[in-house]
């Protein structure tokens, strides 16, 4: 008999492919709906929420746009934070006993010395903007609530996310997209970039989501865990590959509006706190994800 998987967040990026695995008939997992519309920030809206009791929550939802924390900070608290605190409260009162799994952000560790790269889960957080400390508060929040509670609650740091079906606000899928234009005779070859000399732990999608099972299935309560590829690759790099594979030669040019010099320059991650626990390791190479998100933007600028 498959577990019950309350999922929320399930029409972003993650929740997308979250449910495109769990339609396999092999999933362990079936994906439990909500039984009507409903608002993190509006606590009676998840009354009545759950007509069976999930055996498993994920917690995905929430503003991630860093920009936008920026301009509304007390909108991102509202969502981040006390929509996770309604959350908790709502399955409280129906009485959920079973594994909660909050996903946080990669981002909560701030600022990190080159001298401390890969970033393991005992770097001390020190977020820089207000999305990054929304997301540590509700780390904190999840884990009390563990403990207060006698549930168990494991926390996800996922770092960088690809994959096919992402926002064209992202780098790569912005890159991905502009070189489909080029290719379809919409855009002069010239791809328009920000600041790209910097490195990222790019992790995909599809590797994200097994890495979220195997928590779930054999990470242990009360404990933060990184997700990540442990491999930092420069965005140059990334997008030179792109354009590679699509046979499309392009210019970069640096547009100033995208310009946004990084604190960071280089990040890279260790799962290996995830790995020893779970035995779970990233599958899917760079070329495959880079593949598969060209293949989605040649569809999409189709349809444009």
């Amino acid at each position: 008999m498959k577990k019950r998987l309350f999922v929320t967040g399930l029409s972003g990026f993650v929740g997308q492919h979250i449910q495109s695995r769990l339609a396999s008939p092999d999933s362990a997992w079936e994906l439990l709906p909500a039984a009507s519309r409903y608002d993190l920030t509006a606590p009676d809206s998840l009354v009545d929420l759950w007509p069976q009791m999930p055996d498993a929550v994920i917690h995905l939802a929430g503003q991630t746009f860093v920009p936008e924390a920026f301009r509304d900070p007390a909108r991102t608290f509202d969502i981040n934070l006390l929509g996770t605190l309604n959350l908790l409260q709502a399955l409280k009162a129906r009485g959920f006993q079973g594994t909660f799994l909050y996903v946080s952000s990669g981002d909560v560790y701030g600022q990190v010395s080159e001298s401390d790269l890969p970033i393991t889960e005992q770097q001390a957080p020190c977020p820089r903007n207000p999305y990054a400390v929304s997301k540590l508060s509700a780390e904190f929040l999840s884990l009390q609530w563990g403990l207060s509670e006698d549930w168990p609650v494991l926390v996800a740091r996922p770092f960088n996310h690809i994959g096919a079906g992402q926002k064209e606000g992202f780098v790569i899928a912005s890159a991905a997209r502009q070189i489909n234009r080029i290719k379809q005779g919409l855009q002069a070859p010239q791809l328009e970039v920000g600041d790209i000399d910097v490195t990222r732990d790019f992790l995909d999608v599809g590797d994200v989501i097994s890495a979220y099972f195997a928590l779930l299935e054999k990470g242990v309560p009360g404990q933060v865990y990184n997700i990540c590829s442990g491999r930092e690759q420069s965005i140059r790099s990334l997008i030179e590959q792109l354009a590679d594979l699509a046979e499309a030669p392009v210019q970069l040019v640096q547009d100033p509006a995208r310009m946004r010099r990084a604190d960071q320059r280089r990040v890279c991650g260790s799962h290996t706190k995830l790995s020893r626990i779970t035995g779970w390791t990233p599958e899917i190479t760079t070329q495959q994800s880079l593949r598969a998100i060209l293949s989605d933007w040649e569809k999409r600028v189709k349809q444009e």
